[in-house]
């Protein structure tokens, strides 16, 4: 079992703060792991089992705590006195108004809770309203590569990294080296999170007296997760989604499509990048990109697909920058367009992604956009071959996996 290092630090930052610590991610990213990896660290440290209490909705034993008044006194009645608890609540949003028993919790002072969910509309809901600045969201990836290579003690990194690719990092599909399970793992996965986490999402809307546009068509939902999978590291448009639709004999609206596409990015499938002009200053509200949160899922919604190993780089990149806490952008520099544009805190970082930069044109290409920005922060070029490290006029270019390794 690999520790998750970045997000155990991130909880015992947040432990005994006084926010409810909301753990959000896409399902089989490692959220239970996670939860069950802390809760031991604090056995370890001295916390007795006893003042610990942790409900996994998604277990059949617990099918008679998904009303959020029986999930309370339960909770109440395994709490005998005013001692400190923490309590562990595994994808809560099966529980019906689960957010009236978290803050009649939370109000009473001794307890530190901990509450994870697989659909990031638990969060745009009731509960936000409730809990408005008193909650922390920590967002769970896939493994990183850094991850996946201790999970498969592979130190071949360059074999590695081109099974990752295809495989993906959640973390069990680590244990399943015959495709033909893997493939099995995968469709299990989407499907649920099409069919039930997408599902879940349309009533928690319809109960709390939104409008959802009928997400209910899961051939359409299916199409649009191909179309954006098979697009990453592409500027598209909701319209352009739409004709793409309409000429392969789809009737469909802009707004449908586009409630789709939030119904995916809720879900934690896709991940939605801005473009920010950088002579503006300002966020474009037209196109974007969309990467998605695992390459393995990517090859099994997109089966036939070559000559990509740049995007794919790209995609890796993307969610690289998201885990180390960067705000992330699609730059746009007069004509040129750079890769990522990262902020954190007041520093800016710039980033060109490219398979490989042996070819002169390419290498051309790559380092135009970065040398057209005229300020002093950092410019890194990432690329797979070794051959053209070093710095160029200012601009690093550097080998992506020792990057990733970091």
């Amino acid at each position: 079992m690999i520790e998750r290092e970045n997000y155990i630090k991130k909880l015992f930052q947040w432990k005994d703060k006084d926010v409810i610590k909301v753990i959000t991610g896409m399902r089989r990213c490692g959220k239970s792991t996670l939860l069950k990896q802390f809760q031991q660290l604090l056995i370890e440290q001295g916390i007795s089992s006893n003042n610990i209490i942790y409900i996994n909705f998604e277990e059949l034993e617990n099918i008679d705590l998904l009303d959020y008044k029986s999930l309370y006194n339960h909770i109440k009645k395994e709490c005998h006195n005013n001692e400190h608890y923490y309590i562990f609540l595994d994808e809560i949003q099966n529980v019906k108004n689960f957010e009236k028993a978290i803050d009649s919790l939370y109000v009473k002072g001794n307890f530190d809770i901990y509450i994870t969910g697989s659909n990031s509309y638990l969060l745009s809901g009731e509960l936000a309203t409730l809990l408005s600045g008193r909650y922390v969201e920590i967002s769970i990836l896939p493994f990183s590569f850094n991850e996946y290579s201790k999970a498969t003690k592979n130190q071949k990194y360059e074999e590695s990294f081109s099974t990752y690719l295809k495989n993906g990092g959640l973390p069990y599909s680590t244990l399943l080296t015959d495709k033909n399970y893997l493939d099995d793992y995968l469709e299990g996965i989407y499907n649920t999170v099409i069919i039930k986490d997408i599902e879940e999402r349309r009533k928690r809307k319809l109960d709390n007296g939104g409008f959802d546009r009928n997400v209910n068509d899961t051939l359409l939902l299916k199409k649009i997760s191909q179309y954006l999978a098979s697009s990453i590291g592409n500027i598209i448009s909701v319209k352009g989604i739409t004709d793409y639709l309409i000429s392969s004999g789809r009737k469909v609206s802009n707004s449908t499509v586009d409630s789709y596409i939030d119904a995916l990015i809720e879900a934690f499938i896709f991940y939605k990048v801005d473009r920010y002009d950088l002579n503006g200053k300002s966020i474009l509200k037209q196109n974007s990109k969309y990467y998605i949160v695992d390459t393995g899922l990517r090859r099994h919604l997109v089966r036939k697909k070559e000559n990509d190993i740049g995007y794919l780089l790209e995609n890796v990149v993307y969610f690289e920058l998201l885990r180390r806490g960067y705000i992330i952008y699609v730059g746009k520099s007069g004509t040129n367009e750079i890769d990522f544009v990262a902020f954190h805190n007041d520093i800016i970082e710039y980033y060109q992604v490219s398979a490989s930069l042996l070819e002169e044109s390419t290498f051309a290409r790559e380092i135009k956009p970065l040398k057209s920005i005229k300020d002093n922060y950092k410019k890194t070029i990432l690329t797979l071959d070794k051959f053209s490290q070093g710095n160029y006029e200012g601009i690093e270019v550097i080998n992506a996996l020792d990057w990733l390794l970091q």
